[in-house]
């Protein structure tokens, strides 16, 4: 749910379709929901899964993921926003700057990884483009595509949170409900581990595996503690 998972907000503003989540963080935020509602089913093998604990572990999970998919959401667009801002400032920047100074600021802007292969001709162009721009918005603004790619958050977070508490709700013995919900929990966690290895260019079927062990171990640190 931190600013920083949000990749996306530094992507051109005048393309929409720019401002959808990619894989990586789809799989991200399905995680999270998740890890969210494991808490609570996991939570019945140590209270007891009678008829009463059943109905409340539902009624706070649901609740507990529908109010951190609004608090998601909510953190995604100051997120954009923040970095949109950041955006116009270095834009204003580079244009009032020397030749000198102006490839410096674009330069420290870069990751790491653009930095080590972009030429300083390259650099060059790019301050030049940037002294052609006609001149800036005074404020960063939020854009209909935006709130449009925070409702996904929120419903990646809020959705997440149904295939794993639907056994609870047509299998009337709770144990049963709570065994074919782990293995749900489990199938979802390496198909999301699975989808962002094959984004990633890393082993699919290993990172799928990988996710099952790090969401498992996430849970349990969370019960643990209290959470």
């Amino acid at each position: 749910m931190q600013a920083h998972r949000y990749s996306c907000v530094a992507k051109n503003d005048s393309n929409s379709n720019s401002q959808q989540l990619d894989p990586i963080e789809r799989s991200s935020e399905v995680l999270f929901g998740l890890i969210m509602v494991l808490t609570f089913t996991g939570s019945l093998r140590i209270t007891g899964a009678d008829h009463d604990s059943v109905r409340t572990m539902l009624l706070a999970a649901l609740g507990c993921n529908l109010a951190w998919g609004i608090i998601d959401a909510v953190m995604y667009l100051m997120a954009v926003l923040s970095e949109r801002s950041h955006n116009l400032l270095l834009l204003r920047q580079v244009r009032t700057a020397s030749p000198e100074e102006g490839r410096r600021l674009i330069s420290d802007a870069m990751s790491i990884d653009l930095a080590e292969v972009i030429t300083e001709k390259e650099v060059e162009a790019v301050r030049h483009r940037f002294t052609e721009l006609p001149e800036p918005a005074r404020h960063a603004r939020l854009h209909f595509h935006d709130y449009r790619a925070a409702a996904g958050v929120f419903l990646l977070v809020f959705l997440s949170t149904f295939p794993v508490v639907l056994p609870f709700l047509f299998i009337s013995r709770p144990g049963l409900a709570l065994r074919v919900s782990n293995l749900v929990a489990i199938v979802m966690l390496f198909l999301t581990g699975y989808a962002y290895g094959s984004y990633a260019g890393r082993r699919p079927l290993r990172v799928g595996l990988w996710m099952v062990l790090i969401g498992v171990g996430m849970v349990a640190l969370t019960v643990a503690l209290g959470g």
